[in-house]
């Protein structure tokens, strides 16, 4: 099922379309189909496309939201393998259940040393993490897994929303651009969607390989103002 929606920014698109869809954003993938970019004479609004993923069979996965579609077993041995690498390493903890989505598994770590285990900017977290999606995968091949300690995926989430805002409001006083260090796919995409409606200033990603860097610039596209 595709769908459309606008909005003001594209937070607010998505934000109405899982609203009137009842679905959260993991059970939907999104296509900008207008940035909604001002200019002199264009003050529109951003426009998306959603595609309601689907299951296995083809079904809509609507009926599905809010239930598994992984048993417990594939839960607990997660877990187990979780539990038993944090003890390999030297840093036991406990490990629970966060979250439970269709085709989507949050874990959380609560140990003592929580602070080496997310590692510098969650490095060591994301390593962890990956482990656990290779193990995971030779279970059911579609389940991903999600590892968090500390809330620390949201509290950088946040904080990278903020640096975003901040650089933006650097490169609108000073007209020059300024480029961020390196990111991952997802910390880029938070980037692009934080300043997607903020007028007169445009990001692009720059670099090779799966870590690249964003550049913040003003939008050179939009006429001078008139004095």
């Amino acid at each position: 099922m595709i769908r459309e929606f606008e909005g003001k920014s594209e937070q607010e698109a998505i934000a109405r379309a899982m609203e009137e869809l009842q679905l959260v954003q993991e059970d939907i993938d999104i296509e900008v189909v207008d940035s909604g970019k001002r200019s002199l004479f264009k003050k529109g609004n951003v426009r998306i496309r959603v595609h309601i993923r689907e299951n296995g069979e083809g079904e809509v996965a609507e009926e599905e939201i809010g239930k598994a579609t992984y048993n417990t077993e594939f839960e607990e041995k997660v877990i187990d393998f979780l539990s038993t690498l944090l003890i390999k390493m030297g840093y036991p903890g406990t490990v629970d259940v966060q979250f439970r989505k269709p085709e989507k598994l949050g874990l959380n770590i609560v140990s003592q040393h929580s602070s080496i285990l997310i590692g510098k900017k969650g490095k060591n977290l994301d390593s962890i993490q990956l482990l656990v999606n290779v193990f995971a995968g030779q279970l059911v091949s579609h389940i991903k897994v999600v590892v968090d300690s500390e809330n620390y995926r949201m509290r950088h989430e946040e904080f990278l929303v903020r640096l975003a805002y901040k650089t933006a409001q650097i490169v609108k006083k000073s007209g020059t651009s300024q480029l961020l260090e390196p990111m991952n796919p997802f910390e880029r995409r938070l980037i692009h969607t934080a300043l997607n409606d903020i007028e007169g200033i445009e990001t692009k990603s720059e670099g090779d390989g799966l870590f690249k860097q964003v550049r913040i610039s003003v939008d050179d596209s939009l006429p001078p103002l008139r004095k």
